[in-house]
C-alpha cells in the first residue's frame, strides 16, 4: 500500500469509527476532511480530485466485508460491480455481529 492510500484508508476508517451502525458517511467526507497540506501531499488541487480513489477504496472495503454501500437507502450487494454504480453512495460499517 502506498502512502496516499494509507492516509485515505486511515481517514475512511476514522470517520466510519465515529458512526455506529446504521449511521453512514458520504465518501466525500473523507476527501473534505483533509487539510490543504494533505491535499498537496497527495498531488490534488482540491478534494474532488480524490473522489475516484476514495470510491475505489470504499469498494475494496466492501469486497473485504468491512462495510456496506448504500444508494437511495438500499444496500448494494456484493454481486453488483463497482463500475456499474452511478450517482451518490453512502457507506457504513457492518453491524458488530456481522463482523465476528
Amino acid at each position: 500500500m502506498d502512502p496516499p492510500d494509507a492516509l485515505l484508508r486511515e481517514r475512511l476508517r476514522a470517520l466510519l469509527d465515529q458512526r455506529q451502525h446504521p449511521k453512514t458517511i458520504c465518501p466525500s467526507e473523507v476527501a473534505r476532511s483533509l487539510t490543504a497540506q494533505d491535499l498537496a501531499d497527495l498531488g490534488a488541487d482540491g478534494w474532488r480530485d480524490l473522489m475516484p480513489v476514495i470510491r475505489i477504496l470504499v469498494f475494496e472495503a466492501r469486497a473485504a466485508s468491512e462495510v456496506e454501500i448504500l444508494q437511495r437507502g438500499a444496500i448494494i450487494g456484493q454481486e453488483v460491480p463497482a463500475d456499474t454504480i452511478r450517482g451518490p453512495i453512502r457507506v457504513r460499517k457492518l453491524r458488530e455481529s456481522e463482523t465476528d
